[in-house]
């Protein structure tokens, strides 16, 4: 049974075969209706997957980059949360992630991460996590223990794979090398091993230092790189057909897109569903599919979808 069309007519049959198995006490027909029940309910969420997922690169790997906002140690320590928060929801789905490029903080935590997520369809959902992300907590940095706002970005590109070609002319080009920061013993001091590359053309720049080698970290911001460029080019595209996705609006610092609240209360609250969640650990721990979904059913024009509701009152200011 395919179409929506057909998915109402067995739910319907499936109500008269209720009715009948009420009125008769008749358990096998109870058994055949729970049956066709089941068939609907499974048929119906394959059409949502198909609609949610029906990007041209939704089923590819992902690049996540997460960037502490400004604040310092408060901010570098939230965007290491983060990619915790994203670590453990790779390992619940089964899929692999692996560090192309780690920034360390200063004191704690990290000021930037780049991860490459190993998966089928990947990128699908974690497309819907691009965005600013608020967290309010009493700081542990703080002697005094005040509440503090920490903002951190995230975005996130398909990892496209050699099969998708993507032409990219040296000429447009610009290669630095430089010694790599951070941990790493005696090597970091006399090797130039780190590689920053700039697309001229875009203005996109791509620094990667993870590795010991300068040709594997040439080799891994130029997939960086490529990611980067097939996402602007989908962005055009978008932009000409009239249809921009949600996640490819411009980031900017107070249009955050989910608020994880520690103090005075416990809330994690998407601002473009209205989705709340009080069991905000739980959110932290990896447990954001609730949020993906309902965010790229949103995308995909729900209409049950509720329009973005203005952030409560505490939320406005910690």
């Amino acid at each position: 049974m395919d179409g929506f069309d057909a998915q109402v007519r067995a739910l319907e049959d499936a109500r008269v075969l209720v009715d009948l198995a009420d009125e008769a006490k008749d358990e096998p027909t109870a058994a055949e209706a729970a049956g066709l029940l089941t068939i609907v309910e499974e048929a119906v969420g394959k059409m949502e997957f198909a609609r949610m997922l029906s990007g041209p690169y939704d089923r590819q790997g992902a690049i996540v980059s997460i960037n502490a906002g400004a604040g310092g140690t408060e901010s570098q320590d939230w965007a290491e949360m983060l990619q915790r928060m994203y670590m453990r929801w790779v390992a619940r789905r089964g899929y692999k992630a692996e560090i192309l490029d780690l920034q360390p903080g200063d004191e704690a935590g990290i000021k930037s991460v780049t991860l490459g997520v190993t998966g089928e369809w990947a990128y699908g959902y974690l497309r819907a996590e691009s965005g600013v992300h608020r967290l309010v907590r009493i700081s542990p940095f703080d002697a005094q223990a005040r509440r503090h706002t920490s903002f951190a970005s995230v975005f996130v590109y398909p990892d496209i794979d050699e099969t998708i070609k993507i032409d990219i002319d040296e000429k447009d080009l610009r290669v630095e090398t430089m010694r790599s920061g951070g941990a790493g013993g005696q090597h970091v001091n006399k090797t130039e091993s780190a590689i920053r590359i700039t697309h001229i053309p875009t203005g996109i720049a791509v620094h990667c230092q993870q590795e010991r080698s300068q040709h594997k970290n040439r080799s891994t911001a130029m997939r960086i790189l490529r990611s980067k460029l097939i996402e602007v080019e989908q962005k055009k595209l978008d932009e000409k057909m009239g249809g921009i996705h949600a996640q490819k609006k411009a980031i900017e610092w107070g249009s955050q897109i989910r608020s994880y609240v520690l103090a005075p209360y416990r809330l994690a609250s998407d601002h473009r569903t209205g989705l709340k969640v009080g069991n905000v650990d739980a959110v932290l721990d990896g447990d954001i599919d609730q949020f993906m979904v309902a965010t790229l059913l949103q995308m995909a024009g729900d209409p049950s979808a509720r329009p973005v509701p203005k952030p409560d009152e505490d939320d406005i200011e910690a």
